[in-house]
């Protein structure tokens, strides 16, 4: 009866050591994922950000210099579009840049983008905003 009884617990031992090994195996595979799923995150983050910042950079450059340019225009035509770029600029010191959980910041970025784009039709300008690896660009 000893010898069923040692037989039954090494094999109870075997079953439960798969059991163990399992997991052990996934708390040290979540560990090292939970890991490097943040590390890339903030990278993607980061990266997704500056591209943001980037464009709203630029556009921010944009409606200030043609704010200045048209400001010695006294027409209604001017004034339309100075209106325009004060819009524009508003919307863009309004984004928030400092909060990344901001749930309405896609649909503000597409705002900006939309207002940008009716201002350079106003201006009669082109726009095309590019953002490459080497560096970004607003062509006219």
């Amino acid at each position: 009866m000893a010898a069923a009884s040692a037989s039954s617990d090494m094999f109870d031992e075997i079953v439960m050591a798969e059991e163990r090994f399992h997991g052990e195996g996934y708390q040290e595979g979540y560990a090292e994922g939970s890991h490097i799923g943040a590390a890339e995150g903030r990278r993607y983050g980061s990266l997704h950000g500056a591209r943001i910042g980037s464009e709203i950079g630029s556009y921010l450059g944009f409606a200030l210099t043609w704010q200045c340019l048209l400001q010695k225009s006294s027409d209604e035509k001017s004034s339309k579009k100075i209106r325009a770029l004060d819009s524009l600029i508003g919307m863009i010191q309004k984004f928030p840049y400092e909060d990344p959980t901001y749930n309405k910041l896609q649909e503000d970025l597409e705002k900006i983008r939309g207002k940008f784009k009716q201002v350079c039709s106003m201006l009669n300008i082109q726009s095309d905003f590019r953002i490459g690896t080497e560096r970004s660009s607003l062509t006219f």
